[in-house]
């Protein structure tokens, strides 16, 4: 598949051939889904607790005795049918992670860059480099590149020019910049545009084919 490489204006430098094993491979939902529900669980804390009759305060005494006033029968004030008792099938903290093998991870990658692929989202740009960290050049240079549509930022890695392009980012909402690296199902299926600088191409290329 071969695409435009786009400069900083938008405009048209040359084409690039995009690796048929990463941009034009099966597309395979259901394990796409699974990768996203994978990645959504880890991201929990699992720190939610709630206190069982025996770790709230109070209640050590019975409210009445068992029989002759005509009330239920009650041993404890702390019981779960009270106001301020414990509480019965509450959540406890516990660990949501899920597990899910490399290749099978690697694979969702390559489905979801494919659908991108696929709908014309892959934008690549000769080189992303900004002047100074301002916010109105980055949204200058994502217009001529997505217009409108929101956009996901593929760095190749950390460095000062990079740098630069990260603080420019971090105040516009639909934009965001993730190393490729750190590229997952998430980001990929939230944005509309993934935008490539040709060195994070060369990276996808060494990490997923």
């Amino acid at each position: 598949m071969k695409v435009d490489v786009l400069n900083m204006e938008g405009k048209k430098v040359k084409q690039v051939e995009l690796p048929a094993a990463i941009f034009e491979a099966p597309i395979n939902v259901d394990l796409m889904h699974q990768a996203y529900v994978r990645q959504m669980a880890n991201a929990r804390l699992g720190t939610h607790d709630t206190k069982l009759r025996g770790e709230v305060r109070g209640g050590g005494k019975k409210p009445w005795k068992q029989k002759g006033t005509g009330r239920a029968r009650q041993g404890s004030t702390r019981a779960a049918q009270w106001v301020g008792g414990g509480r019965i099938f509450t959540p406890h903290p516990r660990k949501y992670t899920q597990r899910m093998p490399l290749k099978m991870r690697r694979a969702a990658l390559r489905s979801a860059l494919s659908v991108k692929a696929a709908d014309a989202s892959i934008v690549i740009v000769d080189e992303l480099v900004l002047a100074e960290p301002k916010t109105k050049l980055m949204v200058k240079a994502l217009n001529c590149l997505v217009g409108d549509s929101s956009a996901l930022v593929v760095i190749p890695e950390k460095s000062a020019s990079y740098d630069v392009v990260v603080r420019s980012t971090n105040n516009i909402p639909d934009a965001k910049v993730l190393m490729a690296g750190y590229l997952n199902i998430r980001d990929i299926l939230g944005f509309d545009k993934v935008v490539l600088p040709l060195q994070a191409l060369d990276t996808l290329k060494s990490a997923l084919e």
